[in-house]
């Protein structure tokens, strides 16, 4: 049997309590195993981790203002250790939709969510 989780990659939970409704013109696009990032804000962001559905987070260094960003999604996980499933060929289970996306500046920040464009289907 596969282990599918590594206690070395284990994060944090999710923190509920954060969660916030707004959002910011920060668009997200699925491109297959990688999430791409676009700001259209003047804001630049640094230092910040990334959760997506709530679960699944990855550091990110820098999102500047008007740039954008490549991030692989098997570069997440959560707090069992699990990665993200981002599909591919040689997957073995079915991939896990995108659905919210949003930054956290602080272990006690609020999230900020970010428009997440739907892929018609992953890959």
């Amino acid at each position: 049997m596969r282990q599918t989780h590594d206690p070395a990659r284990a994060t944090r939970p999710y923190p509920v309590h954060l969660h916030r409704s707004e959002s910011v013109d920060i668009q997200v696009f699925r491109e297959g195993q990688r999430l791409e990032l676009v700001n259209a804000t003047a804001r630049s962001y640094a230092d910040f981790d990334l959760w997506v559905n709530q679960r699944f987070v990855r550091h990110v260094k820098a999102l500047p203002a008007g740039g954008r960003v490549n991030l692989s999604l098997k570069s997440f996980y959560d707090e069992l250790g699990e990665p993200f499933r981002a599909g591919g060929f040689f997957r073995t289970e079915e991939p896990m939709p995108v659905r919210l996306v949003e930054i956290q500046t602080g272990a006690e920040q609020p999230m900020i969510g970010l428009i997440t464009i739907r892929a018609e289907k992953a890959e």
